[in-house]
């Protein structure tokens, strides 16, 4: 063992060559200040061995590294100007220092490279990804950019238009379109990512790739010519612009930074990288994404604790109601693996909802995210119906009829009547106390709301509404529910516009108040 930490370790493998695991205490690997601590250390040990011919760097989970670890940014953020930009300084040139090792590295990449992740894959002069690979980075969501050399190495492997649409869009790459776009040298099955990575380090120490060239182009400046880099920056700053507009300030300072960095080496492209790292991080608007992740975070594992403790599993659905609504649930379901049965009481309403499942995937076709097969097996997983008879196998049912009380009073009597005595009944109201709805049924301990957001397949949030007699084993089968439809739960209890709208109704009563005082409208709804 060459080095040996609680986030990594080197060991030496046969004919002098070593490999760096990341294996951190907890379920992922991310880049907190222990993490990057030991990675110099770890380098710091490898230069020492002296004879080490080539290093693999790869994971023992499931994922290579998710990123940088955020919990630690709010403490990090809150210290002056000067205590951020040396951090980010000294944790980028411990990347440098890595890259720096006098033996060619390969990443080996499995599951999510992301952020710090993708940087530490970039800062090895090769690179293999396996079929679950997804690599980017995505720091633009929280309003910052990369801070570890990936603004400076990235636009250098694959160009600066490929680099600054993947920084400043924050989408992650599967492993065959970062092998099409330069980001990646090889894409293989997960069981040979390994042996794969072993074999190329091995081939570049015995002249078959170049890697020394390859880490001379990092270092260098961009290979742009005056009218290409005018070009190049102009589009990047005007397609930015479009889509981000002037309130988000990290995709600008991402492509001013590039531009200004294309004709530095790597010691002044990394300066100029700190440098505005640490001016997003004292925006307004990195404050409100970091926190709105980390809230996000928070909502997310609570759902994900709860859904565990659930008794039981929904393997078919059922939504009653095909119109807008009951059709984007149908849909949701259908496509997220779990068949569902969408019920109405006549056919030109099940046509709207099979229409609006079909009008969703095609949408998904037209930008390349949906194939024929996957738009076949989605609508086949919807079985519209006009018969409460074919209920009698669901697991859970959705009740998404018109938002009516007396209505939906009758329909979830009628559901309760033909369901299995363990299904589980949900109501999609808005407004409709759960409490009140609950009276129609005999086991109103298995009853509770599940309000879908309009579009569904759009809206990430949904409000799961506890009843006075809701169970908890209903509620936690709920929650894994919608955490299987691809959605975020929040457990509310019954109570006056539940939670969203609660939210909103303050936003509506002072826009009124405005109004009755005179304000103009136009004008309110411009600020």
């Amino acid at each position: 063992m060459i080095y040996t930490g609680k986030s990594l370790s080197v060991s030496l493998l046969d004919d002098g060559f070593a490999e760096l695991v990341f294996d951190a205490e907890g379920s992922v690997n991310k880049f907190d200040r222990q993490t990057v601590t030991e990675l110099d250390e770890a380098t710091q040990a490898l230069l020492a061995k002296g004879d080490v011919k080539g290093l693999v760097v790869r994971s023992a989970k499931s994922a290579f590294i998710v990123g940088a670890d955020i919990t630690e940014f709010t403490g990090l953020f809150a210290m002056d100007d000067e205590e951020v930009l040396q951090w980010v300084a000294n944790t980028s040139q411990v990347f440098d220092r890595f890259e720096d090792l006098p033996f060619p590295t390969i990443a080996a990449v499995n599951g999510f490279a992301l952020g710090g992740g993708c940087e530490m894959a970039l800062a090895c002069d090769m690179r293999i990804a396996d079929t679950t690979a997804s690599i980017g980075l995505p720091e633009v969501k929280l309003g910052l950019m990369p801070g570890f050399g990936g603004t400076v190495r990235l636009p250098r492997l694959i160009g600066a238009d490929n680099a600054l649409e993947w920084m400043t869009t924050g989408r992650d790459r599967k492993g065959a379109k970062a092998l099409a776009e330069g980001a990646v040298d090889a894409v293989v099955a997960p069981e040979t990512l390994v042996e794969g990575a072993l074999s190329m380090v091995k081939d570049a120490v015995d002249g078959k790739f170049d890697w020394q060239a390859r880490r001379a182009v990092k270092k260098a400046p961009l290979q742009l010519n005056k009218n290409e880099a005018m070009m190049s920056f102009s589009t990047a700053q005007a397609m930015v612009f479009a889509q981000a507009g002037k309130h988000y300030p990290a995709p600008h300072k991402m492509v001013e930074t590039v531009q200004k960095a294309s004709v530095l080496d790597r010691e002044g492209a990394l300066k100029l990288e700190n440098k505005g790292f640490v001016e997003l991080a004292k925006t307004d608007a990195a404050k409100a994404q970091i926190g709105i992740f980390l809230a996000d975070q928070l909502v997310k594992s609570k759902g994900k604790k709860q859904a565990k403790a659930a008794t039981k599993q929904s393997k078919l659905n059922a939504v009653l109601g095909a119109g807008i609504m009951g059709g984007g649930i149908a849909y949701q379901s259908a496509v997220k693996g779990t068949p569902v049965i969408m019920k109405d009481i006549n056919q030109s309403a099940l046509d709207l909802g099979l229409s609006e499942a079909a009008k969703i995937l095609g949408k998904g076709m037209k930008r390349g995210k949906v194939d024929a097969t996957k738009m076949a097996q989605t609508l086949n997983a919807i079985t519209p119906t006009l018969e409460y008879s074919t209920l009698k196998d669901a697991d859970l049912v959705i009740e998404a009829v018109v938002e009516n009380p007396k209505v939906k009073g009758i329909v979830l009597k009628e559901v309760e009547e033909n369901v299995a005595d363990d299904a589980i009944i949900c109501s999609n109201t808005s407004t409709i106390s759960i409490n009140q709805l609950a009276k129609s049924l005999d086991k109103p301990e298995r009853f509770c709301g599940m309000h879908f957001f309009n579009p569904v397949h759009r809206m990430p949030l949904v409000e799961i509404i506890r009843g006075e007699k809701t169970s908890e084993e209903t509620i936690n089968a709920v929650v894994a529910a919608t955490l299987k439809m691809g959605k975020t739960p929040i457990v509310v209890n019954d109570c006056p516009g539940f939670l969203v709208n609660r939210v909103l109704f303050p936003y509506f009563a002072g826009f009124s108040k405005l109004l009755i005082d005179g304000a103009d409208f136009v004008a309110v709804d411009k600020v």
